[in-house]
């Protein structure tokens, strides 16, 4: 009884010549698969579910990080919701991604554009 438990657990063929149970041989292929979906590809869709999130709360006025490293303003947002304009200074605005927004600094009113000088 002691041999065929620790075989068991050792994922080795019992004593006796006998071939080893299939199920038995799938499970630790199981197990990695489930550690890999809760601790990597679940996280993983969460956090890509929030920041879809927050890019479409995304209004005019915020005020924005680029992953470039551009910092400004939200001057309009295409109605398709692809593009983004930023006003970077008084004069210049730049189009972008709306994936190429690294971090949001939300404004209370939306509709006021202010920059600092």
């Amino acid at each position: 009884m002691h041999n065929h438990i620790l075989s068991l657990f050792l994922f080795a063929s019992p004593a006796g010549g006998q071939t080893p149970n299939q199920f038995i041989q799938l499970v630790p292929l199981v197990l990695i698969f489930i550690v890999f979906y809760f601790f990597m590809i679940r996280p993983q869709q969460k956090k890509q579910k929030d920041r879809e999130k927050v890019l479409d709360s995304l209004k005019r006025g915020d005020k924005i990080v680029t992953i470039g490293g551009v910092h400004g303003t939200v001057a309009g947002i295409d109605p398709d919701k692809k593009t983004v304009l930023v006003q970077v200074s008084d004069t210049t605005k730049i189009k972008f991604d709306r994936t190429a927004i690294a971090n949001i600094d939300k404004q209370e009113s939306g509709d006021k554009l202010t920059t600092k000088e």
